[in-house]
Order: structure tokens, then sequence, then C-alpha cells
């Protein structure tokens, strides 16, 4: 692959923080991190959509199957494993190999948010009606619908850039 693994020194000025937070966050900056540095709008533009993400109203777990889903769909085995070992970490293991085989989620919530992430990118956004009565009834808003778009847009640089860089 012809995208460089970025040092401190060797990546534009303007990268440099975000890949010194992931240092502090990670103790080394992922090679992802260091790929994407090349550019620093999109390092710096994912990086921040993702912390907004995260502050959003979804509970952590129905982030991380919005997530999973995407970077399932999107083939992104870069990021599959980090959001595997996420749901782990937050006490869901049982919920990543039917994501990682996009199955069915015994939760019927979570399963919801599955479903309706898959429903928006299949219809660009566009879902029948029933599709997102079928979300709402699952116990979401129409906050969170919107919050799965954001999710979507933000996950989908990411898949995206990590498989056109080889991570």
């Amino acid at each position: 692959m012809p995208f460089p693994v970025h040092s401190l020194d060797s990546a534009p000025e303007e990268s440099r923080s975000s890949m010194i937070a992931m240092e502090r966050e990670f103790g080394a900056i992922p090679v992802p991190i260091a790929k994407m540095a090349t550019s620093p709008e999109l390092l710096n533009g994912f990086l921040e959509a993702t912390h907004a993400f995260d502050r959003t109203t979804l509970p952590p777990i129905a982030r991380e199957v919005m997530i999973m889903t995407v970077a399932v769909r999107n083939g992104c085995h870069t990021c599959v494993g980090l959001h595997a070992a996420a749901l782990r970490r937050l006490g869901a293991a049982e919920l990543v190999d039917p994501l990682r085989h996009d199955q069915a989620l015994q939760d019927q919530q979570l399963d919801a948010i599955r479903v309706f992430t898959h429903r928006l990118m299949d219809r660009t956004g566009a879902v029948e009606d029933s599709d997102l009565t079928a979300f709402l009834d699952a116990g979401y808003t129409e906050q969170n619908a919107l919050e799965v778009v954001y999710g979507i847009g933000a996950y989908t640089m990411s898949t995206f850039a990590n498989r056109l860089i080889g991570a």
C-alpha cells in the first residue's frame, strides 16, 4: 500500500495533536491512525465525528451494535476487531459472533438498531414508514434515528478509509 505509517516526526503538523492523543489513549499510535495522518482533514474529522457520536443519547452497547453493523457490512476487519473488543469491555461479548455474521440478536431492542442501520444504508436514508415505526416501537426516539444516521456517516468514513489505506 502506498500510504505511509507516519511517526510524529513524519506526519503533517495538523495531524500530530490527534496522533499524540491516540498515543496517550492506546499507549502507542495505532497503525490506522498513523496511516490516516496522511490527511489531517480525514484524521481530525473522523476523530471529532466519533467523539461526537459517543456523546449521543444512544446507549453505549447500542452504539457499538450500530458500529459493528456498519463495519461488517463495509468489510472493515480492523474496525470489526476493535469494536468486538469494545463490546467485550462493555460486558456484551455474546453479541460479537452474531454481529460478525450479520445475524439477528436475541435482544430485540439491540436487534432493532442493527436492522434499522441496514435499512438506512440499503435505502440511503429513505426508509419505509414501517422501518422507522419498528425502530421507535423498540424504544428508540426520533433523535436516536438521526443519531444512527450520524453514526453511519462517521463510521462509513472510517471503514472506507481503513480499507483504502490497508489498515
